[in-house]
């Protein structure tokens, strides 16, 4: 099915998964949730970060963390917000350390973070107005990418161009650099470390090598480390309820099906893979991509959901994600987990197991 911003239809009804509730207590000295069970437990601390009452979120699409574990949280901008800025980024406590990105206000969406020598950069996507940029950790631009024109793929056709709208960015070991094409025309553009145009493959499909919402990447090396394979793209293929695998000159390797069915994006540490799907549950992955925890009380109902996902800050059940967009584990194996709600949403999976 086609997916937009605007356009977003739930197919399945609700899911009988419920995660082991334990009690604990969090700052606010209310009972936490415990989701998951075995190894993989976590203290779920719904609304972390102390936000200044300037700003408000809007959608908050993208997370990562730095090698100071400063958190970083990419958002849309409230419509009540005073300031404009989409970058917010907190120290591992949850004190605000400093904004940035009014630029990016009402597209902020893909969130990587990279190390390149002794420097980190953040590689953002924005949807609305168009651009993957590479910025500093305090938001410096080192380059822009705009419209793939130099791909064949958007040449205009009847005088009317490709729609382009960019969700998200992998980084390959050498520093290629792979743009999902999510909310526009479903391909993935690859450039080089220079920014350089290189290709352009997949495109709006259910075959193979085709793509319905490529809407995360992620250069997976795991194989790499264990028995000196190649490095693969993983591409979320939301629309089509699957991973895919690509080469890294673009060659489709096989599909992973049965994982989640709306796969946003993906992130790793020590071989696992923290996969959100935004029908409500957050997904973690073994070495061999299999399920090894699903965390989240299951899918909202079709009519509960639209809903639900309107809410007001601090009204959403705990224990319980809405639309799981965006996650990555910090340096201690917690998991960081952004909703694509209007109010925003983060909230911090705190390992215990």
């Amino acid at each position: 099915m086609q997916l937009t911003r605007r356009s977003f239809l739930i197919s399945a009804a609700a899911a009988a998964y419920a995660p082991a509730m334990l009690g604990t207590t969090d700052k606010a000295g209310t009972k936490a949730p415990i989701l998951g069970q075995g190894e993989h437990q976590y203290e779920a601390l719904h609304d972390w970060g102390e936000l200044p009452r300037t700003v408000k979120y809007g959608n908050t699409h993208g997370v990562c963390e730095d090698s100071q574990c400063n958190i970083y949280v990419h958002h849309t901008v409230h419509a009540t917000s005073d300031s404009l800025d989409t970058m917010v980024v907190f120290d591992r406590k949850g004190t605000f350390v400093r904004s940035w990105g009014r630029q990016f206000k009402g597209g902020a969406h893909g969130l990587t973070i990279r190390k390149e020598g002794s420097e980190e950069f953040l590689y953002l996507c924005d949807f609305e107005h168009g651009i993957v940029t590479k910025r500093t950790l305090k938001g410096e631009e080192v380059f822009t990418l705009g419209y793939p024109a130099e791909s064949e793929a958007y040449k205009p056709k009847d005088k009317t161009p490709a729609a382009y709208r960019p969700t998200n960015v992998a980084i390959a070991p050498n520093g290629d650099i792979f743009v999902g094409d999510g909310y526009g025309s479903s391909f993935v553009n690859q450039y080089n470390q220079k920014a350089e145009f290189i290709r352009t493959f997949g495109g709006l499909g259910k075959g193979d090598d085709q793509l319905d919402c490529p809407h995360g990447l992620w250069v997976d090396t795991r194989g790499v480390d264990t028995s000196g394979d190649t490095p693969l793209l993983v591409v979320t293929d939301r629309g089509n309820s699957r991973l895919q695998r690509f080469t890294l000159d673009g060659k489709h390797v096989d599909s992973i099906s049965g994982t989640s069915k709306m796969p946003c994006n993906l992130h790793e540490r020590n071989g696992e893979v923290v996969l959100p799907d935004l029908l409500s549950k957050v997904i973690i992955l073994d070495r061999k991509n299999n399920v090894v925890a699903s965390l989240g009380q299951g899918e909202y109902s079709n009519r509960d959901w639209g809903t639900v996902r309107n809410q007001a800050p601090g009204t959403f059940v705990s224990g319980r994600f809405v639309c799981p967009h965006a996650a990555c584990f910090d340096h201690e194996g917690n998991i960081f987990v952004v909703e694509w709600v209007e109010a925003g949403r983060v909230t911090k999976l705190r390992r215990i197991a």
